[in-house]
C-alpha cells in the first residue's frame, strides 16, 4: 500500500487508496448501514438548532462523550467490526483512538459544512484517521487565513486519509454538496476524546 503525502505548512495530510480492498469496503459498509442506529444529530448553525444534513452516529469506549455544536454525544458500544478496524490503525499508525463517529451521506445532498475539528476534547494536534466507503465524494481544505489556498481530493472506497499536526488550527474542511447522480457514502473518522476533568 503507498501514500500520497501533500505538502501542506503546519500539517501532516497522508492518503493510502487502497487501505480497504474495494470489495471489503462494500462488505463493510452494508454490514454498518444495517447494523448501526443511524440517527439525525441537532447541530447549532449561526445561533439556531438545525438537523444536520446526513445522518450519524458516535461509537466508543464508555467515557469518550464528544461534546460538538453545543451538544453532547454519549458513544454507542463499539461493534465487532468497529473494534477490528481500530485495532488495525493503532497497531498500523501507532496511535490510540477510543472513538468513530459514522457519517452516512445518502446522496449528493447530504453533506457537511466548512469547520476544523478543534473541540478541547481532541487536544491541540489530533490525529484523525477518516476511513471512506461507498460512493466517491470530493473533500476539500482550505486555509483558515487565506481561503483561496485550497486543495480537493476525490475520496473513493477504501481510503484512508490521515490528519495530523496542526491542520485544524489552520485549515478548514468539507464535503461539499453536489448535483450529480451519487450513491451513499459512510464516512469513519476514528479519534481520540481526552476526558474532561
Amino acid at each position: 500500500m503507498e501514500w500520497q503525502r501533500f505538502d501542506l505548512p503546519d500539517a501532516r495530510l497522508e492518503l493510502a487508496c487502497g487501505w480497504l480492498s474495494v470489495a471489503r469496503a462494500g462488505d463493510l459498509m452494508q454490514h454498518l448501514l444495517q447494523e448501526l442506529p443511524w440517527e439525525v444529530h441537532r447541530i447549532r448553525i449561526f445561533g439556531r438548532e438545525v438537523d444536520s444534513p446526513r445522518l450519524s452516529c458516535w461509537i466508543g469506549d464508555p467515557d469518550a462523550v464528544y461534546r460538538y455544536s453545543s451538544s453532547s454525544f454519549v458513544p454507542r458500544p463499539w461493534t465487532s467490526g468497529l473494534a477490528a478496524l481500530r485495532e488495525r490503525l493503532q497497531q498500523e499508525l501507532g496511535a490510540p483512538f477510543n472513538s468513530v463517529l459514522a457519517n452516512l451521506y445518502r446522496d449528493g445532498r447530504d453533506a457537511m459544512g466548512w469547520h476544523s475539528d478543534d473541540e478541547p476534547e481532541l487536544g491541540p494536534e489530533p490525529l484523525i484517521a477518516s476511513l471512506s466507503l461507498g460512493a466517491v465524494r470530493r473533500f476539500v481544505l482550505r486555509r483558515r487565513d487565506d481561503p483561496a489556498r485550497k486543495l480537493a481530493l476525490e475520496l473513493g472506497p477504501g481510503s484512508l486519509l490521515l490528519m495530523g499536526g496542526s491542520p485544524q488550527r489552520y485549515w478548514k474542511h468539507a464535503l461539499p454538496r453536489t448535483a450529480r447522480p451519487v450513491g451513499a457514502r459512510i464516512n469513519l473518522t476514528f479519534r481520540q476524546i481526552a476526558a474532561r476533568p
